[in-house]
C-alpha cells in the first residue's frame, strides 16, 4: 500500500446550463442539495477527499463570480482549502489541471494531484477510495491515470475508454488504448456488450511533475499562459485571483483533449463507484429514489396515472394526470416541462433565455453575498421589495446609493445600523429610513442570523446603485 500524500483538486468552476432554471450562471449546479440531502455537491466533494486517508487539505478552482458562495460552503462543513484560486472565466478543464499542477509543484514537484469535478454524485465511498488507492499506485509509477466507469447501460451522453493491456505490477490499473467521443446508441450497445469499454469520469490521478512535463510537450502555449496568469496573481482576502490578461490568452479545452488523448502514459482504473455525473436531467432521475410508478418527486407534487416523471417544486404544487416520462420543474420565476428523452438539450432554453436578457438565465433566487444573503419578493416601476439574512458577524459596506431611498425593518434578530453620523441597535419589529444620499451600514453583532426587509424607492433601483465607502470585503462590485 503508498503512503503517498494524495492532493486533490476540487474543480468547480462549471455553469450547468443544462439543469437551467434550477442552476443558473451565477449559482450553478455544484453550488447546489440535487439529491435531497441538504449537503451541495461541491461540499460533498470536499467531504468525501477529506476522508481519504493521508489526504492533504483540497486545491479548489472556481469562477470569480461564485467566490463568497464556495468559501462560505467550505466553511459551512469545516472544510479549509490549501488555496482557492479564481478564475475571470471559464477555459475547461486542462487550464485547470495546469493551474493545480504549477501551484501544488512549487511546494512539492512529485506530489500527486486527483482532479476531481465538484458536481459528480459518488455513492459508494469505499469504492471511490480503493480507485484512489490503485491510481496513487499507478501515478508513483509515472502513468497519467483516468477513473472508468463500468457501464451498466448504453449510455450516449458520455464519452468512453477502450481498455488496453493491464499495467505489469499495478492490480486493477490498465493501459488506454483509445478515447472514443460520445456515441450513438447502437454504438454504445455494442460497446456494453464488449465488456472493453468504460464510461470517462473526468477525474484523472498524476504526478505534478509529470504532469507538467506532458504540459509542456503537448501544450506549451497554454501551459505558459497558465504559468503567467498564476506569476501575476493577486491574493484578495482567501482567495488568489489568477491575472486577467494572461487568463484571456489560455485556450478553452478539456484535460482529455489537450493531453490525455495525446500522451503515451494514459492508464485507466475500472471501477464502480454508483456515480453519476449530473449533468442533465435524466440523470437527476436516475439517481433519484422512484415511487411505485417510476417517480422521482422533490417538493409538493400530485401525480396521477404519471409514470417515469422528475417532477421537482421550488414553489407551489406540480400536480400531473396521466403524464409519462416527463421533466417539470417549478420555481418562483420559471417552470421548464420538456420530455425526459429531451432534456439533454435544455442548454438551448438556456441560450434562448440568455438572448432574450432575461435575468433568469443568470441570476438566482437567492444572491450570495460574503455577509449573507438577499432574495426579491417584489419590484415594478419605482420600487423593489427584498428579503436580506445578514449571518453572524456580517457587516455590508459602508455606502450610499444616488437614486433611492430604502426603509429597512427588522423581523427577526437585532441590527446594528450606521446612518449618517449615528449609529442605532434596531430589534425586531423596529424600522428605519436611508434617505437617498445618505451614508449609512447595516451589520449583525450578535451569534444568531439577522432577518430584515427592505424597501427601496426610487427612479433607479439596480444593484449598481451603490457607491462604497469602506468594505471589510474589499469588492469592487
Amino acid at each position: 500500500m503508498t503512503t503517498t500524500q494524495l492532493h486533490p483538486v476540487i474543480l468547480s468552476g462549471g455553469s450547468g446550463t443544462r439543469l437551467w432554471p434550477l442552476s443558473r450562471s451565477q449559482h450553478p449546479k455544484q453550488l447546489l442539495p440535487l439529491t435531497g440531502g441538504e449537503e451541495t455537491l461541491l461540499q460533498a466533494t470536499a467531504l468525501r477527499v477529506g476522508r481519504l486517508p493521508d489526504t492533504a487539505p483540497p486545491l479548489v478552482i472556481a469562477n470569480e463570480a461564485h467566490r463568497f458562495v464556495v468559501a462560505e460552503q467550505l466553511r459551512e462543513i469545516g472544510v479549509t482549502p490549501s488555496r482557492l484560486l479564481l478564475e475571470p472565466f471559464g477555459r475547461n478543464t486542462a487550464p485547470a489541471a495546469a493551474l493545480a499542477a504549477l501551484q501544488v509543484s512549487a511546494e512539492d514537484p512529485e506530489a500527486i494531484l486527483a482532479l476531481l469535478p465538484a458536481d459528480h454524485l459518488i455513492r459508494d465511498e469505499a469504492a471511490f477510495a480503493a480507485a484512489i488507492e490503485r491510481a496513487l499506485a499507478a501515478a508513483a509509477e509515472g502513468w497519467l491515470v483516468a477513473f472508468g466507469i463500468t457501464p451498466d447501460r448504453p449510455e450516449t451522453g458520455y464519452g468512453y475508454i477502450k481498455l488496453g493491456r493491464a499495467l505489469d505490477g499495478i492490480d486493477g490499473v490498465s493501459a488506454i488504448e483509445r478515447f472514443v467521443e460520445k456515441p450513438d446508441r447502437a454504438t454504445a450497445e455494442s460497446y456494453l456488450a464488449s465488456g472493453d469499454y468504460l464510461w470517462n469520469s473526468g477525474m484523472f490521478v498524476a504526478r505534478a511533475d509529470l504532469l507538467l512535463e506532458e504540459l509542456e510537450r503537448l501544450q506549451p502555449a497554454l501551459l505558459a499562459a497558465c504559468g503567467d496568469a498564476l506569476a501575476n496573481a493577486k491574493a484578495d482576502l482567501d482567495f488568489l485571483r489568477l491575472e486577467e490578461a494572461a487568463f484571456e490568452r489560455i485556450a478553452g479545452v478539456s484535460f482529455d483533449y489537450a493531453v490525455m488523448e495525446k500522451t503515451e502514459r494514459a492508464a485507466v482504473v475500472p471501477c464502480d463507484l454508483a456515480w453519476n455525473d449530473l449533468g442533465a436531467w435524466p440523470a437527476l432521475w436516475e439517481a433519484g429514489e422512484k415511487d411505485a410508478d417510476g417517480n422521482v418527486v422533490q417538493g409538493a407534487a400530485i401525480a396521477l396515472d404519471s409514470h417515469g416523471n422528475y417532477l421537482r417544486s421550488e414553489q407551489g404544487v406540480i400536480a400531473t394526470l396521466g403524464v409519462e416520462n416527463m421533466i417539470v420543474i417549478s420555481m418562483k420565476d420559471a417552470v421548464l416541462v420538456i420530455p425526459r428523452d429531451r432534456a439533454d438539450e435544455a442548454g438551448k432554453l438556456t441560450a434562448a433565455a440568455k438572448a432574450e436578457a432575461l435575468p433568469q438565465a443568470d441570476d438566482p433566487l437567492v444572491v450570495h453575498r460574503p455577509w449573507g444573503t438577499y432574495e426579491d419578493i417584489d419590484a415594478a416601476d419605482g420600487f423593489r421589495v427584498k428579503r436580506i439574512v445578514v449571518k453572524p458577524g456580517g457587516r455590508l459596506s459602508l455606502q450610499r446609493h444616488h437614486h433611492r431611498s430604502e426603509h429597512w425593518v427588522v423581523v427577526r434578530g437585532r441590527a446594528t445600523v450606521t446612518r449618517g453620523e449615528e449609529t442605532v441597535i434596531l430589534e425586531a419589529n423596529q424600522s428605519t429610513f436611508i434617505p437617498v444620499g445618505e451614508t449609512h451600514r447595516l451589520e449583525n453583532t450578535e451569534e444568531t442570523p439577522l432577518h430584515l426587509i427592505e424597501v427601496q424607492c426610487g427612479d433607479y433601483v439596480g444593484e449598481d446603485d451603490i457607491e462604497r465607502l469602506d468594505d471589510v470585503y474589499k469588492r469592487d462590485s
